[in-house]
């Protein structure tokens, strides 16, 4: 049985003690090495979820945990456990004059001694890992390009990059493909969730569209209202009728997810290039 990356109890988040919560998860856990999509309407709680799990925002009640340790505990707060999770963000978050290689490096800041990263030097490993992250992102032959001179579905890849680099147990990702056209959002998608099963890295990333959730995440969550509507653990498809209660209406049938092509791993049929 593989461990537990993130787990999450009676979690509870306002921004206003008299609000209603934003958030209100029950029971959530997210094994080592499985990749989750969370998608929702807009206001339905994906980011707060992400945050939290970032330690970014602090529950009002309950817990979050990321390998065993509390999000809001000291023990969050030390380099040891920041440099296994690593995020990756829907603005790419890059240092623009800088190249590609030196981007990537920055995901190793976690690993080289206190001294050498505050200057900015890595050793040969942190060297090697930069590269093989670039080679699986295929930017190897931008690895000496400035990051200002790459397209938006190119800078995303470094992010990716440099998120793999890092080597981390986890990997969260806020609507990493939401700028990016449907062909693009596709296949850095596909990057992400296929790079990081090959080292066995959770993912939980909120993703826009249900078709591209289905084709590329182990496992599919849905949120509503700041709840946990629908989740594909339990072996209910993801069709016309669980969207309904994720998103309050009914989508237009080019968006629902053919839960039968993904099943049959029929990689043509589960092409979200019909994703509006």
């Amino acid at each position: 049985m593989k461990r537990e990356a993130v787990r999450i109890s009676g979690l509870r988040v306002r921004y206003d003690a008299s609000d209603d919560p934003a958030l209100s998860v029950d029971a959530l856990s997210v094994a080592s090495g499985e990749r989750v999509a969370v998608i929702g309407p807009s206001g339905s709680g994906k980011t707060t979820l992400l945050r939290a799990v970032q330690g970014l925002v602090a529950p009002s009640e309950g817990s979050v945990t990321v390998d065993g340790i509390e999000t809001v505990s000291r023990a969050a707060r030390s380099r040891a456990f920041r440099r296994r999770h690593a995020a990756v963000f829907q603005e790419f978050q890059l240092v623009e004059r800088a190249s590609v290689l030196r981007n990537v490096l920055c995901g190793r800041l976690g690993h080289a001694p206190v001294m050498r990263s505050l200057l900015g030097r890595f050793g040969a490993d942190d060297r090697a890992a930069a590269l093989a992250a670039i080679e699986a992102t295929g930017l190897m032959q931008f690895a000496p390009r400035r990051v200002d001179t790459l397209s938006g579905g190119q800078r995303q890849r470094v992010a990716v990059a440099r998120a793999l680099a890092q080597a981390p147990d986890l990997i969260t990702a806020d609507e990493p493909v939401s700028n990016l056209d449907p062909v693009i959002a596709d296949d850095i998608l596909r990057t992400v969730m296929g790079s990081a099963g090959e080292r066995e890295i959770a993912v939980l990333a909120a993703v826009h569209h249900p078709s591209l959730a289905t084709a590329h995440a182990d496992r599919v969550i849905g949120l509503a209202g700041g709840r946990i509507v629908y989740d594909g653990a339990d072996g209910t498809p993801l069709d016309a009728s669980a969207l309904r209660r994720i998103y309050g209406r009914g989508l237009p049938p080019r968006i629902v997810p053919n839960v039968d092509a993904r099943e049959s791993g029929d990689e043509e049929r589960r092409s979200p290039r019909n994703v509006a």
